[in-house]
């Protein structure tokens, strides 16, 4: 895991969105994160996404402070560094128990750090489809 004096950067644009969802992604009750590797940064980078699939404006925006209070609490402590992380807005994110929200987002980061380092501690950032490709090729 990391220190807590990581420091946590800003996804703005939509090809750094786009570049995360290519990498691995842990859907836990009301939360999905995306996470990958990015070589470019030396700390952690965090953003967030609600659909119009979830509710109106009002609340998308609920949804995504609740993904940024969530994040601040738990990337310094479960984060790798080096990674970018998107937290993606399910239908319950509102409703969910902040408890329950913070379990369920602390299991997909415990399970996204698992899979990076791999059954024998090895590095691993393929996400399963690009696996798949190279399987088959």
């Amino acid at each position: 895991m990391t220190d807590t004096n990581i420091k946590l950067g800003v996804l703005k644009k939509r090809s750094e969105f786009l570049y995360v969802r290519n990498g691995l992604y842990s859907a836990k009750g009301g939360v999905v994160v995306q996470m990958r590797e990015n070589q470019d940064r030396t700390g952690i980078g965090i953003g967030f996404t609600a659909t119009k699939k979830i509710g109106n404006a009002v609340i998308r925006n609920r949804a995504k402070r609740r993904l940024r209070e969530v994040a601040r609490a738990l990337l310094p402590e479960l984060g790798l560094s080096g990674h970018d992380y998107v937290f993606i807005a399910r239908d319950g994110t509102t409703a969910r128990q902040w408890t329950d929200l913070l379990d369920d987002t602390r299991k997909a980061l415990i399970t996204l750090s698992r899979r990076v380092s791999g059954p024998a501690g090895e590095h691993n950032t393929q996400s399963k489809s690009q696996k798949r490709k190279s399987q088959s090729a």
